[in-house]
């Protein structure tokens, strides 16, 4: 029987450039979509897929994000003193809803330095990366539970399969995979940002992944790649050599608010769900089309 997934890598060690000069005096991950910080839905969507450990991987100038995971007690009395009960319970809800790991990052630039930093949190187990500037919203399940479905079924790494326009191919990497059951796909290759009449699929790679523990071993092996930086799909090129791998056709809609459309777009949709903003903003937003 396969080993559960309870852990998350969640890097949060970027710069936050593209959103200069919000980011220069806090991170990037705690930029609200409208009143509730970018790695607050990160995280959340890891805990209701099941996961129990968030190892949040920092750099310099992140202190607040472990300071929003962390119980504010002058902030309770407050509240309290306030009577009001229901921001108490939320703001004790944050700290409560995982076993929270931080730890510095170490090595050259590139997105697999973050997860080969958290190897000894993970020792043996199966686990699960995300991002700490994006996600999904899925009426569906959570974007995570939907890869561990797959994980447990398959007991194999899993990627994220998302589709785009053939207009947006040249931004991911793409999915070369042959279909074997309805949204899942056995992976051959991943190109990277191919152009668009050389793309193999329109199903790109993004979003967060479940890796097995052997890609620690690739990682710290693996020679320094575009740019002269540690690439996690470079990795994964590597481990698609060993075992199988899988990618899952992810049911939600993907917000990439590392970006300042995806994240303007994440704070609209966000207030459109929502019934105490929704009529008022749709009133709002009609006055601005015409």
């Amino acid at each position: 029987m396969s080993k559960k997934i309870r852990k998350v890598i969640i890097p949060v060690a970027g710069w936050g450039t593209r959103f200069l000069p919000a980011t220069k005096a806090q991170p990037k991950e705690m930029l609200p979509i409208v009143d509730t910080p970018i790695i607050q839905h990160v995280v959340e969507q890891a805990v209701e897929s099941g996961i129990e450990e968030i190892i949040l991987v920092t750099g310099a100038s992140k202190r607040a994000v472990e300071d929003h995971f962390d119980y504010n007690y002058a902030l309770e009395q407050h509240l309290e003193k306030q009577n009001k009960p229901e921001l108490l319970a939320e703001t004790r809800r944050i700290a409560e809803m995982a076993t929270f790991v931080y730890v510095r990052q170490k090595g050259p630039y590139g997105n697999g330095t973050p997860v080969l930093t958290a190897r000894d949190l993970i020792g043996d187990e199966p686990f699960a990366v995300m991002w700490g500037d994006e996600f999904f919203h899925s009426d569906y399940k959570p974007h995570l539970r939907q890869l561990i479905d797959v994980y447990e079924k398959y007991e194999q790494p899993v990627l994220t399969a998302y589709e785009v326009t053939s207009r947006d191919v040249e931004k991911y990497g793409i999915i070369d995979a042959s279909l074997i059951e309805d949204g899942i796909f056995q992976v051959k290759r991943i190109v990277e940002k191919p152009k668009k009449e050389e793309a193999p699929s329109n199903l790109a790679s993004l979003g967060g992944y479940i890796l097995t523990p052997d890609i620690f071993d690739i990682l710290a092996n693996l020679p320094l790649g575009k740019g002269g930086e540690l690439w996690l799909t470079d990795a994964i090129a590597k481990l698609l050599e060993k075992r199988p791998i899988y990618a899952c056709l992810v049911n939600g809609t993907y917000y990439d608010t590392g970006s300042k459309l995806g994240y303007l777009q994440a704070n609209v949709d966000t207030a459109l769900r929502r019934d105490d903003l929704r009529d008022d903003f749709l009133e709002y937003l009609k006055t601005k089309i015409k």
